[in-house]
Formats: structure tokens, C-alpha cells, sequence
């Protein structure tokens, strides 16, 4: 079934319109390649020259072939980009287009672009949204390692700091090469490549190459040393139907609260080979980066701490702090850190192949492989934190004064998570199309080795090491996981078209998790926390669900009007991860282990959503076009698990041992409000408002103690959200104002409680230069975020303890400018 691609309008005033949704039928799959499991599809288009947009009904002359994201061209004036979409499904999902994260700010994390979604709660302490340490996403209630992530059709894991199964989009793909990015809030599709998408997808296309030779070169300058350039190089059509582009994108900022760098450099290249019957598409990403970590403050106790700066690169600095030990561990809880970061790199391929035996027989496959190589590393005071009972246990009967000469007169140590993974596989789809039935058959899988070290490494005074080494040598390797993952999923989906208006579809996904983890290497007795705990030696658990069932309808009521529904039900795997996490292989003993695998249940979701969308042209004055979409959602999400910590251990670098714990089921009940009103050929404003009650509806047992959460609301979760943004065109100068209001968040589970309300905003202006010599354009680009500079908490990492969290702070304003030439 075909309810995937969204409508393209060429009309004048969607090229007025920064902003703007559509909706359509949905009409006849046409003869077209493309480069995801998204099956092509014909789609309305209106003549620029109409005053505005096409009702939804398609009439023959109206329908042409879908194009891919990159083969639009990157003009920043193009009037055949649809900003933002609203897709046609019977179920909610909209989209934010290339030009849209663009100019929200160039080198945008394209999660953070989706930020003005409904029901789309997203946070970071920089501006990009790069830094995937303090990165927090909602989306009806849901965590961000609940939801599923792909990048053409590839999967891109569960997005946890520290991945085990997966990459940021960021990492895989350069931003500026991002051809469009998409939201399902309430459920994915039946063939998303995803074991975690129990609250909805995130999907992101790459561009394709463009058919004219040229390219693009990009720079941005801005607060905080700001230094971002891109490039690229496309060939243009070559041969028979082939194409191919090349870029290199590099930043370097300042973080805006210590004297860390952050950035990094990434290549991207694609080749793509058309013809009549086929399309042949081959990427490749490389990605280096390294993310100086801005560090969290621990609330309430932090009193007026509003940032805990790290003090490198002033390493006499640090050791006179260090040495006053009443500095650092007054509270016990907001120590600072000589410096934390994330380094990253990773290697991304795919190659896709569509091919048309009929038009009515598609298929599509993907092949993909990952490598990822990582290190978390944090260096600090060796005091600090429960670090004197860690390192007791491997260097006994040491005065504070020898284990400092231990690990180098400093007195300080690295400690370092290590990441390795290797993950490659399949995904392949058949989309037949016979009478009134489209029928849809694909299956996805993948094999994932990977490996989680956490070691301690020397800090020598005389040889410090900084954010940016790889450690070697280390004193100590407190323990190493190895897990070996197989997933298997199918799917089967039929869409039934009944009449000309009313469609049906109805299917199924089969999800088959197996994962064996084991421990080479085990923490010695005391080392952990509480000393008592022990690293597990594991085993082989599966995640099996052989009947996930969706149902879903469209309603096309009027040429302008349509109704839709969906409902489906969806599974998350367990994580492969060990020590310290919400996963079988970080509870406390083998046993414990045992029993959970006799006895454990996966994390599942059902989901019930249903909505209207319209878009009309108007005769009302100044108003000229409206459009939008009202749903209404509901979703219960059972056998919540929970890593209930052994030891309150927010601040500390040790971790606590856990214990897996199904906790029960939330309820949570929405609605979403978003629409797009066009004044005339100049203005426009978008508006997106958000509810969304998220309710535990169980108490749990902690020890012997029950944590009375029942009918609290979900942490993290704020009831009400409000985007706008306001947009402006006047021939080739563009602006807009952009807002993000934020409501109460409770940071507990037991919601004692909360951080305040905020609000964001953010101006953006560009103008494009037409008439330059071998130029085609040249564009300037300003951008402020965070114009107020508002105060507050951005991040929060909230607990199932009460009586404090640890939040992170909000960036403040920042100024850009960006240069961007078009050959």
C-alpha cells in the first residue's frame, strides 16, 4: 500500500508561503523509481500561474510522476518545495523540507528541524541540537528510544546516547544534503525498518544528485568562533542515466559556557543510475566528530547554579580546585569535571535497487553496512563520586596520596565508555498492485555485533590527555559486554480501494529479536555500586512478537476535506546493553537474569488515532488560503520497564547497579492543532498547538519500598506545547519569526517536582543574488536563536527518585551569518 509520499503544489502562493500543508487523494501509484521503501506515487500539482493550491482531487491531466527530494534544485527562491507537508495516510505524518532546515539554521540537526511539529518535544544545549549527550525527544509521551529512525528506507537504531544499534541522522547524513524530514506521531509504517517505534517514526531522505553539473559552497560565521563550511560537487547527468555528487562539510564552535571545541568533519557521496525499469542508488557517509559535553546541574541542590563549566584546557586551575576537596564534594552532587566529550566515528553505505517488472509489480532493496567506532570519556577528580571504593578494589590498600601517584600526580583519572559496532543487512519489498488492491510484502534483516567497554586510563601531569585523544594503555578495564544481534521483521499490508473516495488498508509486522550477550571481562567484587553488585555473565533472550496487527482508513469527504484513521500495535526489543541500563544483561545477578528471561516481557504500545485535514482557498479579505489538521489520539503503552537504581547516584561517574523492573502501563490521551494561513502572495503564518496527558498507571516496588506513581503524570512530558512561525517573502528577501513554547514539565516520576514553563524564539532573514557571472545564486543568510535570551532548563534527565533531577541548561543567543554560492 501507497499512503507514503507527500503532495508537491507548485503553486503561487505555496511559493509565497515559507510554510504551508496540502493534502490529496490518494492517488494511483505511477510508473516512477525512487530511492525507499516509499513507493512512488502520482501526485497533484497545480500550474504556478494558479492564484492557490489545487482542491486534493486529482484529475488525470493534474497527476505527474513524484520527483525525489534531489532533484529539486537547491535554490533558495524555488517555488517547488513543499516546506512543510502534511502527508496524505491513514495516519498522521508530516514533513519539514530542505529549504525549511535551512533556514531555520544551516547545519541543522534534522531532528531539531522537526522541533515545530506538533507533538514534537525536542531539547538541547546548542543550538544545532548536535550534541547527543543532553539531547531529549518526546513525541506523545514517548522517550526517543522509543520511537523508530531511518535515513532511506536504512535503519538508524534507537537514538540512546552511547548507541548500541545505530547512528544520530547527523552523523549519517550531512545536513545540507538532507533532502526532507518526516513524523509519524502516532504510528509508523508496517515496513519501517525498526525494533523500538513504539510511539511513531522519524524518516529522513537524502538528496539525490542533481542533473546539472555544479555545485555548492556554504559558510557560516558565527557567535562563539562559529566556523562551518560545506561543499559540494555534482556531475550532472553522465552516461546513460547516471549522476553522482561529492561533499565534505567541516564545523568548529566553541561551546558557550568552556573553552571545549565542538565538531567535527563529515563526506557524503551519492551515485544514482536511472532508467526506464530501474533505479540504482549508492551512499556513502564518513563522519568524524568529537562533542565536548556540557555538563548537567543537579537540581534542587545546585541552588544558583545555572552552568558547571569545565575547566580545560587550565589544567593549574583545575588541580588548586581539586586539591581543596570541600570545593567539589560540599554536596556531593555538582563536582566539576577537568572535561567531558563524545567522540564519534563512524562509516555508512547503502546501495537501493528499484526496479519496475510491470506497472503494477515493484520492488525495492536496500543493503546496508555500519561501522561505528566510539568513546565516551570523562576526566575528573579521583575522589570524588564513589571512585575511592572503585579503585580500592583494584589497587588495595593505597592512601589517596599513592593512587594519585598511580594514575599520574594529578590526582585525576579518564575513565572512558568505548563503543565498537559492526551491523549490516537487508530490507526488500514488493508492492503489487491487482484490481482495487494494492498489496505490500517486505521484510527486513540485519546482524549487529557490538561492543561496550568502560575503562580508567592515567592522567598524567605531565602528559595530560584532552577531549580530542583516544586513550590507550588503560589501568583498568572494568568490565567489557560483547552482544551479537539477529533481528528479523516481515510485513504484510493490503489497501483497499472501495470507491473513488473511501480507502481501507489492513496488515500485519512480525518482529524477531535475538540477542546473545556475554562478559569477557567482569567488574572484581566491590568495584561497582552498591559494592555488593556484579556484572552478569548473560546469555541469549529473544524479542519475538509474530503478529503485530494496523488497520487504517481515509476518507476523502470533499475535494478539499479528508478524514483518516489508524490503528496499530507495535513492540520494542530489548536494548543490548549491560551494566547500568534498562536491559536483562544490567540487572544484578545471574539469576536475576535467568528469571527474567523465564518471565520478561517487551515493552508494547497500541495505538488509536484519528484526525481531519482540510486546505481551501479563501475570498476572505486578506486571508486567501487556509489549511490544517486536527487529530485526536490515545495510546496505551504496557510492560513500562525501568532500571531502578540500587543507589541514589545521580552525579556520579561510577553508575549504580540496577534493577530491570516492569513497572505497568501509562495511558495517554492528545490532541494536535496545526495550520498554515496564507495572506495574500507575502505573508503567511503557522501555528501548531499541543496536548498531551501521559499517566502512569501502576505503583511500583522499590526494595521494599512502593514509589506511588499512579495516576502521575509521565516525567519529562509536558501537557501543553505551542509552535508558530511567521514567514515573509518579497521577491528574492525571505524572513521569519519563530516561536517554541514550552509548558511544565514534573522531573520526577512521583512529580514532587517540576521545571518551569519556557519560551524560545528565533528570527531568521536570507536574500538571494540573481545576475552574478557563473554564479546561479548567492545567498545571505542571517540567523538569532534564542532572541530573548531565555534562562532555563532545556534537557531534562529525570528520575524515578524523589527530591532532585539533573537538568541542563538552555543556550543562550547566538548570532550567525552564512554565505552560500550555487555554480
Amino acid at each position: 500500500m501507497h499512503f507514503l509520499s507527500s503532495p508537491r503544489r507548485t503553486a503561487l502562493w505555496l511559493f509565497c508561503s515559507p510554510l504551508a500543508f496540502s493534502v490529496a487523494h490518494a492517488a494511483t501509484p505511477s510508473k516512477t523509481h525512487h530511492t525507499s521503501r516509499h513507493a512512488a506515487q502520482a501526485v497533484p500539482t497545480a500550474t504556478p500561474a494558479a492564484p492557490a493550491a489545487t482542491p486534493v482531487a486529482a484529475t488525470p491531466a493534474a497527476v505527474t510522476p513524484r520527483k525525489t527530494a534531489g532533484a529539486r534544485k537547491a535554490t533558495h527562491a524555488s517555488a517547488e518545495e513543499q516546506i512543510i507537508a502534511t502527508g496524505r495516510h491513514s495516519r498522521s505524518e508530516q514533513t519539514v523540507g530542505h529549504i525549511q532546515m535551512q533556514r531555520t539554521l544551516p547545519g541543522i540537526n534534522p531532528i531539531k528541524s522537526l522541533q515545530i511539529l506538533p507533538g514534537v518535544v525536542f531539547n538541547n544545549a546548542d543550538p544545532w541540537g548536535n550534541n547527543e549527550q543532553n539531547s531529549s525527544l518526546f513525541i506523545h509521551g514517548f522517550a526517543k528510544n522509543q520511537l523508530g529512525y531511518t535515513l532511506d528506507g536504512i535503519p538508524l537504531g534507537d537514538q540512546d546516547y552511547g548507541n548500541y544499534n545505530g547512528l544520530s541522522p547527523q552523523r549519517a547524513v550531512i545536513s545540507e544534503n538532507v533532502g526532507s524530514a518526516s513524523v509519524s506521531t502516532g504510528a509508523g509504517a508496517l515496513g519501517t525498518a525498526s525494533t523500538s517505534n513504539l510511539g511513531g517514526t522519524l524518516e529522513f531522505t537524502s538528496q539525490d544528485p542533481r542533473h546539472e553539473l555544479g555545485g555548492q559552497l556554504s559558510q557560516t560565521f558565527g557567535s562563539w568562533s562559529t566556523f562551518r563550511t560545506f561543499a559540494r560537487i555534482d556531475t550532472g547527468d553522465f552516461g546513460n542515466g547516471n549522476s553522482a555528487y561529492v561533499s565534505w562539510a567541516r564545523q568548529d564552535a566553541r561551546a558557550w559556557d568552556f573553552a571545549g571545541h565542538q565538531g567535527g568533519n563529515q563526506v557524503n557521496a551519492k551515485f544514482v543510475h536511472q532508467d526506464e525499469k530501474n533505479k540504482i542508488s549508492v551512499f556513502f557517509d564518513w563522519s568524524d566528530k568529537v562533542e565536548p559535553n556540557e555538563d548537567g546541574i543537579v537540581m534542587p541542590n545546585g541552588g544558583s547554579l545555572y552552568v558547571r563549566p569545565f575547566m580545560y584546557p587550565n589544567l593549574n586551575e583545575a588541580i588548586k580546585y581539586y586539591q581543596n576537596s570541600s570545593a567539589y564534594t560540599s554536596s556531593g552532587l555538582n563536582y566539576r569535571n577537568y572535561y567531558s566529550a563524545a567522540q564519534r566515528q563512524d562509516y555508512l553505505m547503502y546501495a537501493n535497487w528499484h526496479h519496475d517488472f510491470s506497472d503494477n509489480l515493484k520492488w525495492d532493496t536496500n543493503i546496508y553496512y555500519h561501522h561505528d567506532l566510539g568513546e565516551g570519556v570523562v576526566a575528573g577528580p579521583i575522589t570524588a563520586a564513589g571512585l575511592p571504593t572503585l579503585f580500592s578494589a583494584y589497587f588495595p590498600n593505597q592512601s589517596s596520596s599513592q593512587l594519585s601517584d598511580v594514575f599520574g600526580g594529578s590526582g585525576m583519572a579518564t575513565r572512558t565508555t568505548e563503543y565498537w559496532d559492526n551491523r549490516g543487512g537487508i530490507t526488500s519489498t514488493l508492492h503489487y498492485r491487482v484490481g482495487k488492491h494494492t498489496i505490500e510484502l517486505g521484510g527486513w534483516y540485519e546482524r549487529n555485533n557490538n561492543t561496550q567497554a568502560r575503562r580508567w586510563y592515567p592522567f598524567d601531569v605531565n602528559n595530560p590527555t584532552t577531549p580530542y585523544d583516544r586513550q590507550q594503555n588503560a589501568l583498568i578495564n572494568q568490565y567489557t559486554n560483547y552482544f551479537y544481534t539477529n533481528t528479523w521483521t516481515t510485513h504484510l499490508q493490503d489497501t483497499w480501494k472501495i470507491s473513488k473516495n473511501f480507502t481501507l488498508n489492513a496488515g500485519f509486522k512480525s518482529e524477531l529479536v535475538y540477542t546473545n550477550g556475554t562478559l569477557p571481562v567482569a567488574g572484581l567484587p566491590g568495584s561497582l555500586s552498591p559494592s555488593t553488585a556484579i556484572t552478569v555473565p548473560g546469555g541469549t533472550i529473544a524479542s519475538v512478537k509474530p503478529f503485530l496487527p494496523a488497520f487504517g482508513a481515509l476518507w476523502n469527504i470533499t475535494p478539499h476535506e479528508q478524514w483518516f484513521a489508524n490503528i496499530q500495535e507495535n513492540m520494542r526489543s530489548f536494548e543490548a546493553a549491560g551494566y547500568g541500563n534498562a536491559t536483562p544483561w544490567g540487572v544484578t545477578s545471574q539469576a536475576a537474569f535467568e528469571e527474567f528471561k523465564k518471565h520478561g516481557k517487551p515493552e508494547t504500545s497500541w495505538t488509536y488515532e484519528t484526525g481531519f485535514r482540510t486546505n481551501r482557498h479563501l475570498n476572505a479579505g486578506p486571508l486567501t488560503n487556509i489549511s490544517g489538521q486536527l487529530e485526536y489520539y490515545h495510546v496505551h503503552f504496557s510492560n513500562r520497564l525501568l532500571a531502578v537504581a540500587s543507589t541514589q547516584t545521580l552525579s556520579s561517574i561510577v553508575g549504580s547497579a540496577t534493577t530491570l523492573t516492569n513497572v505497568g502501563s501509562v495511558s495517554t490521551d492528545g490532541m494536535d492543532f496545526s495550520f498554515t494561513a496564507q495572506f495574500g502572495p507575502h505573508f503567511s503564518f503557522y501555528n501548531a498547538l499541543s496536548y498531551n496527558k501521559s499517566v502512569y498507571n501502576d505503583n511500583y516496588m522499590n526494595g521494599t519500598a512502593v514509589v506511588h506513581t499512579a495516576g502521575r503524570n509521565v516525567a519529562g512530558v509536558p501537557n501543553w506545547t505551542e509552535k508558530f512561525v511567521a514567514s515573509t517573502r518579497w521577491g528574492n528577501f525571505d524572513a521569519q519569526f519563530i516561536g517554541d513554547v514550552v509548558g511544565k514539565r514534573y522531573t520526577t516520576f512521583t512529580n514532587d517536582l517540576h521545571a518551569s514553563p519556557y519560551a524560545l524564539f528565533s528570527l531568521n532573514a536570507g536574500y538571494d543574488i540573481k545576475g552574478i557571472p557563473h554564479i546561479r545564486s548567492l545567498r545571505v543568510q542571517g540567523n538569532i536563536t534564542n532572541l530573548t535570551n531565555e534562562k532555563g532548563w532545556s534537557t531534562l534527565n529525570t528520575t524515578n527518585a524523589s527530591g532532585q533531577y539533573t537538568a541542563f541548561p538552555i543556550a543562550p543567543r547566538m548570532y550567525f551569518l552564512t554565505l552560500s554560492a550555487t555554480f
